[in-house]
């Protein structure tokens, strides 16, 4: 009997292995100390952690935006404009396997070139392009690679700077975005797919779109294009026939559309963040110190809260205004200075509709009862 259960354990492990071999699996891997696997390149690299934000305080001027500026009179002649100036990126980031184990994967998005600082040039992007990234490089049209550090990111409008030291090179032409009309010719230009810089064609379909890409971010004011955004184009430039660089696209944004509906950050919204990443490294906005997250009926079972909507906060920051107001963890904030709020993203709408200084009433439940507290917005700090 005892040999029999044997004979069973034996063909139950056997059985368990083949799984594992037929699946492509390491078994013996599992039985060991998970490894570090990284994909090696020839390309020349930095090392770059996504938490490098130089938030050193600089003079810089922005680019004049063009307004007047005659249109080409072919696509290709905005090619040969435009093309000196878009660069494509390439980076690393750290994923995990299906066995928690770390490896690295190599991401590709675009930039164009937005001028000098000091002895270096300023390169635009989009902040999901380099968000948790290293070993950043940049190729530019003659194929030399550069390594490149972060000078600023906002993930909230999903922009970027990136920073090369080298000088000599085309910055690219900005135009006015606030002047498109739908029907416009426009093209897109970016490392599609991480194969190279190309370009495509298409017209403005819709201006002052808005999206809303994830809690606690919409994106507003955005240029709807039928030109096809692809993966690696994000970070790109979208211009117009007088090769001005008029948005700049994401395919993380195209990615929630449909086929033919490509959406770009237009310049109007982009250029004071831009200008402020450039002199800060950072966005300056009202803060009032929580985490939230919107309620659901998860939510409501879950802390068993008096309210079925509104915006609940998972977490105070420590001399924040919100702590200063009495906000605590738990708390369900459902009206901020006379405005009803039912979701985490209308309360921090909200929020950065106000300014810094301001003093604003907050409503909010705390368990069964309903309270009323009043906060001063300050300064949203610096990353990190």
């Amino acid at each position: 009997m005892k040999g029999q259960k044997l004979k069973y354990y034996l063909t139950g492990l056997i059985l368990v292995v083949l799984v594992f071999a037929v699946a492509g699996c390491d078994f013996m891997s599992l039985l060991t100390t998970p490894t570090t696997t990284t994909k090696t390149t020839t390309t020349p690299t930095t090392t770059m952690t996504s938490s490098t934000t130089d938030t050193t305080t600089v003079t810089w001027t922005p680019p004049v935006t063009q307004t007047q500026n005659p249109e080409l009179s072919s696509y290709i002649d905005v090619v040969k404009k435009v093309r000196p100036s878009v660069v494509a990126i390439n980076a690393e980031v750290t994923v995990l396997d299906i066995f928690g184990r770390e490896y690295s994967e190599e991401v590709a998005g675009s930039g164009w070139i937005l001028g000098i600082l000091d002895s270096s040039t300023l390169i635009v992007t989009n902040n999901h392009v380099i968000d948790g990234a290293f070993n950043i490089t940049v190729t530019l049209e003659d194929g030399m690679v550069l390594p490149a550090t972060i000078k600023g990111a906002d993930a909230l409008s999903d922009l970027a700077i990136l920073k090369v030291n080298k000088t000599g090179l085309t910055a690219a032409a900005v135009g006015d975005s606030s002047n498109l009309q739908i029907g416009q010719a426009v093209m897109a230009l970016g490392n599609a797919l991480g194969e190279g810089i190309s370009a495509t064609e298409g017209i403005v379909s819709r201006t002052g779109a808005s999206l809303a890409v994830e809690t606690g971010q919409t994106l507003t004011d955005l240029i709807q294009t039928s030109a096809a955004i692809n993966p690696g184009n994000s970070g790109g430039p979208l211009v117009n026939m007088s090769g001005e660089v008029v948005g700049i696209t994401s395919a993380k944004l195209a990615a929630l559309g449909v086929e033919g509906m490509g959406y770009a950050i237009s310049t109007r919204t982009a250029l004071p963040i831009i200008e402020e990443l450039v002199q800060k490294g950072y966005v300056v906005r009202p803060y009032l110190g929580v985490n939230l997250q919107t309620v659901n009926a998860w939510t409501v079972l879950q802390y068993r809260l008096g309210v079925n909507y509104g915006a609940f906060i998972s977490a105070v920051g420590t001399n924040s205004p919100a702590e200063a107001a009495g906000l605590q963890t738990g708390d369900v904030i459902v009206k901020f200075n006379g405005e009803d709020i039912h979701s985490a993203d209308d309360c921090l709408a909200a929020i950065h509709s106000a300014k810094i200084g301001d003093t604003v009433s907050i409503s909010y439940w705390r368990g069964d009862t309903q309270y009323t507290t009043q906060a001063t917005l300050q300064e949203s700090p610096p990353p990190g």
